[in-house]
This record gives structure tokens, C-alpha cells and sequence, in this order.
């Protein structure tokens, strides 16, 4: 038999205050809009910071499109400290000023429920913790998108509309011209450059050779940058050059995800000619089209490359552009993309082995072997800090650096590259031999 039970008495629970943050977005880059936003950050500062039992966290704001793109750095700074436990409660205008789009808003509206994390909206008088709040906020967030699929719509209407009337819309900038509102004009000092781009494609030049003369010469290119190949390309096949201009090129595929598509037939395109002063007559245009023409001739044939696990992910950390494999010589390597089209002039960004980068990938992971689902799945980036060292960036925040040693010049070759010495160190002999 047990002896005498007593119940002990409970330890009063300190009351924790609420630790409350606010979330503020506005539509556009106008300057009533950040007046707004301006306005909305203050409001929310004092209210929180006068509220008794509530602990004030801080605002976090976007200016944003729209509420329907998921990389809003403000909201996904309150997402990452909701998830660490800065956060118990958000204060918000509206749905629609949180998402319109409802997955995403009701993904978010779950996922901070099994955080503890309430949400207030407003406007619609509802926190996401009481029983009919998940109820409603699907009801209204659906309309809260069907309102942007009819915005969109409105917008989409307006901008055909101008394109059939032959207007040119929301035409910012383009090298060689000077825009401003209703206003379009020959720029004379970087015009002529658009000339010499002209003449040189058409005399035989490469896009490579001419971007690199242009660098070294130090003629700066579009907003001040580099120049690069791509750059080049679109110069020589864009028509308004010549005073005319194709609309319609691009359309948006739809209002959530408002990716920008290449028209190949979707949507009717509108030729309207003499809409602005030309740069090049329409020959010379013709002229450049043929050798374009000519070069895609030349590629048509060859497979595309297929994309790697690790595009994307590598950074210079001399010119912040991405790594690109690349195969010289029979070798297989990283390097900065600048290196590989502009030279060292532009990046001194070495070359990482294929074969070196997998092994540290590996090893860093803990695999016994390489593994491209891996990679993909849980490495985030692999920046470059200095040469030889390598600092990964994992999905979940965690980073490891490693180093890598260069290989001597016998471990380097591979069997092709042995296979083509030795067929050029006969072909030097044979030669020789002849003379003789």
C-alpha cells in the first residue's frame, strides 16, 4: 500500500506577452503607393508598440507587383522568424494584401496554425485561430482571386488593344535611343555603337569577339554594364532598329505565376512600321538577318546541351555571374560564364574539374558516391569566396566550406586528351620527316 499522497500545488505560469508583428504591401512603385506603405508602417508601429500584453516585433513590408509571387522578401523574412519563434501573432490589412492567390494563402494560413502563429486580417475582422476562420478565409480569398484574374484581364484587354492600334507600350529603354514620356529619340553618342555592331556582324565578326573589343575599349553598354554575347544577339535581330516595330513578341502565360513567354503563334503579333527615328536602314537589317540565319543553319544540328544539376547554383565571387561547364580540350570544368565569353581581362574566376567538384560534393553530403538527386534536393548554392575554396549552402541554412587541391598535370589528363598529344606529336614528326 502506498503512503500518504499529497497533491502538490501547481507553479503559477508567468503570463508571456504576445510577441505581434504586422505585414505591409503595396502594389507599385508610385509615390502614393509609398506614401501609403510609409503611412501603414507607422500605424501598425503604434498600435502594436500601445497595445498592453503585447510585445512589438517590427513591421515587415514589400513593395511588391502583386500579391500573387512568393518572393517577397519582407514576407518571407516574417515567414523565417515565424518558423524561429520571434512571431505569435500578424496583424494584416487584407487578404488580398497577403496573397491572392488562394493555394498560397491558405498553405501559409496552415502552416502557422501548427506554429501557434495567429493571423488578424482587418479589413474582414477574422483571425485564422478561431473555428470559422479557415471557413471563410477560403470563401473570401477566392474572390480575392477571381478580383486579380479580372484586374489581369482589364489589363491584358487594354495592352491588345494598344498593340492592334499599332501603340508602343511601355517601351522604357533601348541602347542607341533616348525615351522618355511620348518621346522618343536618336541617342549620337551610343547610336553609332549600334552602327558598328551592324557592320561588324555583317563583315564575319563573332558576337564574342565583339563584345570583348568592345570591353576592352571600355564602351560601356546597356545602363552602363558589360557586354556579352547575348547581348550582342539581341542588338542585330531587334527590328525597331530600323525605325519599325514588331508587338506582341512576349505575352504573360497567366496572373499567378505572370511568367513571360515567347509568342510562337499564341497570340496574334502587329507589324507597324515608321513608328519611331531609325538607327539602321532596313538592308543593312536584312544584311545581319541573312548571317543570323546562317548561324542557326550552322547549330541546327547539334543536341542541346543537357542541364546540369548544378547550373544555376555556382557563383563567381569576382563578377557575381553563375559558373558554366564547360569542356576544353577534352577536360570537363566550372567556370565563370564572364571568363568564358569575355577572357581574363573581364574575371580571373578559376577553373573547378567536373571531377574535383563532385568529389567535395560528395563528401560534404556524406554519400559514398556523387548523387544529382541529392545535390539537387538539398544544396541550395555553391558559392566561390577565393580560388581552391568552396562554400556550400544548404536548403535548410547550414554551410560547410571545404578546399580542393589542384591536380598535378598527369592526373589531369584524361585518356582523350592523352589519345590527341600523341596524335599531334606524330603529325609534328611526319611533318618534319617531309621537310627532310
Amino acid at each position: 500500500m502506498p503512503g500518504t499522497i499529497r497533491k502538490m500545488p501547481q507553479k503559477p505560469r508567468l503570463e508571456q506577452p504576445k510577441k505581434v508583428a504586422a505585414y505591409a504591401r503595396v502594389s507599385t512603385g508610385k509615390d502614393a503607393m509609398l506614401h501609403s506603405l510609409s503611412s501603414q508602417v507607422s500605424y501598425y508601429s503604434k498600435f502594436i508598440q500601445g497595445h498592453e500584453g503585447w510585445l512589438y516585433v517590427g513591421v515587415y513590408s514589400d513593395e511588391a507587383v502583386s500579391g500573387t509571387k512568393d518572393g517577397r522578401d519582407g514576407f518571407q523574412r516574417l515567414l523565417a522568424d515565424c518558423r524561429a519563434g520571434k512571431v505569435n501573432m500578424i496583424m494584416t490589412k487584407s487578404i488580398s494584401r497577403f496573397a491572392r492567390n488562394t493555394v498560397t494563402l491558405l498553405e501559409t494560413v496552415r502552416e502557422l496554425k501548427s506554429l501557434g502563429v495567429d493571423i488578424f486580417f482587418e479589413e474582414q475582422n477574422i483571425h485564422t485561430m478561431s473555428a470559422e476562420g479557415e471557413l471563410m478565409l477560403t470563401i473570401l480569398a477566392s474572390y480575392a482571386q477571381e478580383e486579380s484574374l479580372s484586374a489581369s484581364e482589364n489589363q491584358k484587354w487594354r495592352v491588345r488593344k494598344g498593340f492592334e492600334n499599332g501603340e508602343l507600350l511601355n517601351w522604357r529603354f533601348l541602347f542607341g535611343y533616348r525615351i522618355s514620356k511620348g518621346s522618343i529619340e536618336v541617342d549620337e553618342n551610343t547610336a553609332p555603337i549600334v552602327r558598328e555592331i551592324f557592320n561588324l556582324v555583317i563583315a564575319g565578326d563573332t558576337f564574342g569577339a565583339i563584345s570583348r573589343d568592345l570591353n576592352r575599349r571600355g564602351v560601356p553598354g546597356a545602363l552602363g554594364g558589360k557586354w556579352y554575347v547575348q547581348r550582342i544577339r539581341n542588338i542585330v535581330s531587334n527590328e525597331k532598329y530600323t525605325g519599325s516595330a514588331l508587338l506582341q513578341k512576349h505575352y504573360r502565360n497567366n496572373h499567378l505565376e505572370k511568367k513571360i513567354c515567347v509568342n510562337t503563334g499564341e497570340l496574334p503579333m502587329f507589324y507597324v512600321e515608321d513608328t519611331h527615328p531609325c538607327i539602321i536602314d532596313k538592308e543593312t537589317f536584312e544584311a545581319a538577318q541573312v548571317v543570323l540565319q546562317r548561324m542557326r543553319e550552322a547549330t541546327k544540328g547539334r543536341p542541346h546541351p543537357q542541364k546540369s544539376e548544378l547550373t544555376g547554383k555556382i557563383n563567381c565571387p569576382f563578377c557575381g555571374k553563375n559558373y558554366k561547364r564547360n569542356t576544353s580540350n577534352g577536360s570537363v570544368g566550372w567556370n565563370c560564364s564572364t571568363y568564358l565569353e569575355q577572357g581574363k581581362a573581364c574575371c580571373h574566376g578559376k577553373k573547378i574539374p567536373e571531377t574535383t567538384l563532385r568529389t567535395v560534393c560528395a563528401e560534404v553530403l556524406g554519400i559514398g558516391e556523387y548523387d544529382a538527386a541529392v545535390i539537387d534536393a538539398q544544396i541550395d548554392r555553391i558559392e566561390v569566396p577565393e580560388d581552391n575554396r568552396l562554400r556550400f549552402v544548404f536548403k535548410d541554412g547550414s554551410v560547410i566550406e571545404r578546399t580542393w587541391a589542384d591536380r598535378s598535370r598527369r592526373e589531369s589528363w584524361t585518356p582523350e586528351m592523352r589519345q590527341a598529344a600523341a596524335e599531334r606529336t606524330w603529325r609534328h614528326r611526319r611533318k618534319n620527316q617531309c621537310q627532310e
